[in-house]
């Protein structure tokens, strides 16, 4: 599984925002989650919209 990147994060400070972000990609962990083998665990902002890409 590859590990994930922040594309866009509108919490990011250039936008105005407190600037709660990943900044490492975010890599798979052999956690079950919804159904799934794998997972991620993320750092989200409040009142944000965060994409991802693959790295």
């Amino acid at each position: 599984m590859p590990a994930w990147s922040e594309v866009l994060n509108t919490d990011a400070a250039r936008y105005g925002g407190g600037d709660v972000r990943n900044d490492d990609p975010v890599k798979p962990e052999s956690v079950t989650a919804h159904g799934h083998r794998t997972s991620v665990q993320l750092t989200l902002p409040p009142l944000a919209t965060v994409w991802l890409k693959p790295a």
